[in-house]
């Protein structure tokens, strides 16, 4: 008899740097419903390694506006700025190796880094500018007169990967980004070597998240390679957008989860509007746990969708969630 195949292990990830929105909700529930609708576990872990984003309170307006939702998780909350011992073992491992070097550029460069980048910030090609000129990190310091950051060496030519949700894609490291940043000047880890080796500490085996963050499947697949960790299946599924096209952000005060929590407003439409979106029921009330009995990832759309101001089959508003139903 064949055994029986592994229990997935997913993931839900929030930065505290702001107020959760309905594009979160909906990635979340998304994730939630692919692992639990499979008999998967879903761990939490709170992205806080930007210290100069993370505003008070977000962590636990964070799990207060998750439980609203009715996600759960699975063992105790990761709290990725309490454990980085493994990040320390990761970047001396490539450090030592000579897989990266130190950087004493820009600032600005630097900073780029550290949070999740996504498709309109533009990254800029890195050129190289430090790439065999210092021996090590102490060096670069005595050198230039100032901390530096660590940048991963970046060898291979382009990618063939796979997407669960998106299908086979191509990515070229070298060329988009070049040598990439994995810590920063003063100390802090990078988003993507964090979330590789985070990834792998806890065991996850499958990661779905926005689709804005495909660009980041090549860098994190290198860094993987390079520290002898096995690959996590990606899903990347549309985002929610605005009507120019331009994903939900916290920086552009996008209606928050805590201002529909306030309203009074029913989680069950929430997750009703993201279950229909994602092309799982009809119903206008629903609870997430509803919905993942189901689920089946297949049946989501493929394109994104837009929130159009007035509209209950786009991302609802605070009278919308609030007021009467629609007959």
């Amino acid at each position: 008899m064949a055994p029986p195949p592994p229990i997935p292990v997913g993931r839900i990830a929030p930065s505290p740097t702001g107020w959760l929105h309905l594009g979160h909700a909906r990635s979340f529930l998304i994730a939630w419903w692919h692992a639990r609708s499979r008999g998967g576990r879903v761990l939490l872990r709170i992205e806080d390694l930007d210290r100069d984003r993370v505003k008070p309170g977000m962590t636990e307006a964070c799990l207060r506006d998750l439980e609203w939702l009715g996600i759960d998780w699975d063992g105790p909350v990761h709290v990725q700025s309490r454990e980085t011992e493994a990040l320390h073992a990761a970047l001396a491992h490539l450090l030592g190796r000579g897989l990266a070097y130190a950087c004493t550029c820009s600032r600005r460069d630097l900073e780029l880094a550290l949070c999740a980048p996504h498709a309109e910030d533009r990254e800029s090609r890195y050129p190289g500018t430090c790439r065999g000129r210092f021996a090590s990190p102490e060096e670069a310091e005595r050198a230039s007169g100032r901390p530096a950051g660590i940048r991963f060496l970046v060898c291979a030519g382009p990618l063939a990967l796979a997407d669960g949700f998106a299908g086979p894609f191509e990515v070229d490291v070298a060329a988009e980004s070049g040598d990439f940043l994995i810590a920063r000047r003063d100390g802090a880890f990078a988003y993507q070597l964090a979330v590789v080796v985070d990834d792998a500490r806890m065991g996850v085996t499958e990661v779905v998240r926005g689709a804005d963050l495909l660009s980041s499947t090549g860098r994190q697949w290198l860094l993987q390679e390079a520290l002898g960790l096995s690959h996590s299946a990606w899903f990347h599924v549309p985002l929610v957008v605005d009507e120019q096209g331009r994903r939900l952000a916290k920086r552009r005060g996008s209606a928050t989860l805590a201002e529909l929590r306030a309203s009074g407003a029913d989680p069950r439409r929430v997750v009703a509007w993201a279950a229909k979106s994602a092309g799982q029921t009809s119903a206008e009330l629903v609870s997430a746990r509803e919905v993942a009995q189901d689920f089946d990832l297949d049946r989501v759309p493929h394109a994104p969708v837009t929130a159009r101001a007035g509209r209950l089959d786009s991302p609802p508003t605070r009278d919308s969630l609030s007021g009467p139903l629609p007959r």
